[in-house]
């Protein structure tokens, strides 16, 4: 099979690697479309991941839609021809994977089957984001439901939402993530700070009002969507030093606080500390369960609630050969993501 392997932070290209063999509660997937995640991915690619453990080469890719061509023996609840999120090849091939979405083929386990026959839990609960979808469900578009499940789980753990004004740090996919779903679930405002190209993609995404993160005046000014008591909740998308801080008088006194965003990640964990002794309810990041949330995304997306030509165009995917022009087009802020497709 052919994968898209960073074989070094700085150098992405296309491998033939060995092709993935399932076990007994695994099932073997034609990796259909992959989505560009703008930090993950690129920090990967970089080599620039604050996060431990991460080696290389690497098999690229954790936004992957699978279909099932075959099962294993073991395998209940997962059939040949359905759909399911957050497939990727094992490591193979000298290659270790961050889920290995971006190869022709992947693998996804029967959680629930792992569950049912007894199996500790620590061997099935990682694999329970591998869920299948609906029939019909456009694959390319689903791509965002690993950024959608991820963003809801955590804005239902940080919320409620409804009724409440909302302010996010960030104009990336995940910032209007929580833009989309705050909307979905029924915020009464919601405010953005970001980069101000994105100004009226975030208007038109149902944002109250937007300011210029580098215009502290404009950041100011987002009190009249605040309203006279504050904003109520507050998700920093990005996690770059000093966001959150430069957000606080704009905040309800107890406001509930969210670090979602890794950039700098081990001196904000510190900050989030200083900004719970201040009276905050803090959250921080990995603080949600993306298998959790599955269900609930679905029935937005089928709803319309959750559109994904907010991010990209479905209908318009990058090939695998071209997944550098998918990164650099996500790069250069044409669109909040990117699709590619995977399987020829």
């Amino acid at each position: 099979m052919r994968a898209a392997v960073v074989e070094a932070p700085g150098r992405l290209v296309i491998r033939h690697l060995a092709d993935p063999v399932p076990g007994p509660y695994e099932a073997l997937t034609r990796q259909l479309f992959g989505g560009i995640c703008a930090a993950t991915d690129r920090h990967l690619v970089e080599g620039k991941l604050p996060i431990p453990g991460i080696s290389y080469p690497l098999i690229l890719g954790h936004e992957a839609i699978g279909e099932v061509v075959a099962v294993g023996a073991k395998v209940r609840n997962l059939k040949p021809g359905d759909l399911v999120t957050r497939t990727g090849a094992p490591a193979t091939d000298g290659c270790a994977a961050y889920w290995g979405g971006f190869a022709e083929l992947g693998l996804a386990r029967d959680f629930a089957a792992m569950r049912d026959d007894g199996l500790p839990a620590a061997e099935w609960q990682p694999h329970s984001i591998n869920r299948v979808l609906p029939p019909g469900t456009d694959a390319a578009a689903a791509t965002m439901m690993i950024t959608w499940r991820e963003t809801l789980s955590y804005l239902n753990r940080l919320g409620p939402v409804r009724g409440k004004r909302l302010l996010i740090i960030g104009s990336g996919g995940n910032g209007f993530a929580f833009l989309a779903l705050a909307r979905a679930l029924g915020a009464d405002a919601v405010a953005m700070i970001g980069n101000p190209g994105w100004a009226g993609h975030a208007a038109a995404t149902g944002a109250a009002g937007f300011a210029d993160y580098q215009d502290k005046d404009a950041i100011a000014g987002l009190r009249q969507v605040a309203g006279p008591a504050g904003f109520d909740l507050l998700v920093d998308a990005v996690g770059h030093t000093g966001g959150i801080e430069g957000a606080l008088p704009l905040m309800a006194t107890g406001a509930a606080i969210g670090l979602y965003g890794i950039e700098a990640l081990g001196e904000r964990m510190a900050a989030l500390q200083t900004i719970a002794a201040l009276g905050h309810r803090v959250h921080g990041p990995g603080e949600y369960a993306e298998g959790e949330a599955h269900d609930e995304a679905v029935a937005l997306m089928a709803s319309g609630a959750l559109d994904a030509r907010i991010w990209f165009d479905p209908a318009a995917p990058f090939a695998l050969d071209r997944i550098h022009d998918a990164l650099a087009a996500v790069a250069a802020r044409q669109s909040l993501k990117a699709v590619v497709r995977i399987a020829s």
